[in-house]
């Protein structure tokens, strides 16, 4: 079999980053977004080829709500295969961190259609994608 007929090679999982993060006043931001069929979550996005986690994580959210990023700390990988809970089928390493920022302004993108600045108890009392919920359950303990 010649290379132009071989089958193409099965696609690989996409590694993603998102975070989990506090503003000044001690609040953290959620948003809802297009990509997880109207529940929220937080900013992120794909890892770009040659980009650390930490600085895939610090561009997505310049990009998706305008903010800076410091103190980013590693908290869990969760693994979604074909999630029915994202737009389309696809298999996803999320990286996830918590963060903080200086500023609670939002530039939203296309991507982000609303976003709350709340407390980790008053999170979980909207309707989160399964990952986030994860997430911000972890991010308690740590707090305990």
């Amino acid at each position: 079999m010649s290379a132009a007929e071989a089958p193409p090679a099965p696609p690989r999982p996409l590694v993603c980053v998102g975070a989990l993060v506090r503003g000044p006043h001690d609040t953290y931001l959620i948003a809802r977004t297009t990509k997880w069929r109207g529940s929220w979550g937080v900013p992120g996005g794909k890892v770009e080829w040659g980009e650390t986690l930490e600085a895939a994580t610090v561009r997505e959210f310049r990009e998706e709500v305008a903010l800076e990023l410091h103190d980013l700390s590693y908290v869990q990988t969760q693994e979604a295969v074909l999630s029915p809970e994202f737009h389309k089928p696809a298999h996803m390493l999320l990286i996830d961190f918590l963060a903080r920022t200086d500023s609670e302004q939002v530039t939203p993108n296309e991507e982000i259609e609303e976003w709350a600045w709340v407390t980790l108890e008053a999170a979980l009392s909207y309707p989160l994608n399964s990952y986030t919920r994860t997430l911000i359950e972890r991010a308690r303990e740590l707090e305990a």
